[in-house]
């Protein structure tokens, strides 16, 4: 371990100031490639399965525990469907926006931190060649200093700098954009299953009748923000007391 660090630490020395940003940017890149893989991981669940259980509980009238199923659901298939069924009975284009405005907010997180990716995987690859750039201008200042007697060895250190932190920006863009191309594939697929679960319930409950009764309690301390009370309900419940 011990030699592991005075390796890191010597070669750290060597490549020059541009080194820090690099492994910087690696730092980073490496933090956003786990939170968004253990995301993702959270947000996976059979879709088929999931919908054909929901439909099977609006049949048998099952609207409370419904709900709990999709509160109890991470992803964002399990959101959208509970804001549809919230508004069951309504027409069909408020079913349909309702899914819209959860589709609006959960995409962007599906998405969230990737542009940051994007950024390294690009601009890593910059800062090598800019210590590259820093390392040869070094290493021809050195050479009009000395002209008359120069070796390798006062250009050895310039080189050196020049060439790792190139290297070092390459080993860190390389695995950064083919992560970033994974996680955009994975969001691209949970979207997909997103629009064809937003069909598939929207012409249940335009088939099907769903009726949100008074005895229906719905936690609404447990419901997501960007879910409303229906005030259509609030209306009906009122008539009857």
């Amino acid at each position: 371990m011990i030699s592991l660090y005075e390796s890191f630490w010597e070669v750290m020395q060597k490549s020059g100031a541009l080194m820090w940003p690099i492994i910087f940017c690696a730092v980073i890149s490496l933090f956003i490639v786990v939170e968004r893989l253990f995301h993702y991981h959270r947000c996976q669940i059979n879709t088929k399965d999931f919908i054909q259980g929901i439909f099977n509980n609006l049949k048998r009238s099952n609207v409370v525990e419904t709900i709990s199923i999709c509160d109890d659901t991470p992803g964002p298939i399990a959101h959208m469907t509970r804001a549809a069924i919230l508004r069951a009975g309504q027409d069909t284009r408020d079913v349909e926006q309702a899914i819209e405005e959860v589709s609006l907010s959960e995409i962007p997180r599906l998405e969230k931190n990737l542009n940051i990716l994007a950024t390294i995987a690009h601009i890593t690859p910059l800062l090598g060649l800019l210590g590259t750039v820093t390392g040869l201008i070094k290493a021809f200042h050195a050479i009009g200093q000395k002209a008359s007697y120069i070796n390798l060895q006062n250009l050895a250190p310039y080189i050196s700098e020049a060439m790792i932190t190139t290297a070092a920006g390459l080993a860190v863009a390389i695995p950064t954009y083919a992560f970033y191309n994974l996680l955009v594939t994975r969001v691209e697929s949970i979207v997909n299953e997103m629009e064809m679960a937003a069909t598939e319930i929207v012409y249940f409950l335009s088939h099907n009748e769903v009726k949100l009764d008074a005895n229906d309690e719905v936690n609404e301390e447990t419901a997501p923000e960007y879910i409303e009370a229906e005030p259509e309900l609030v209306e009906n419940d009122a008539l009857q007391d």
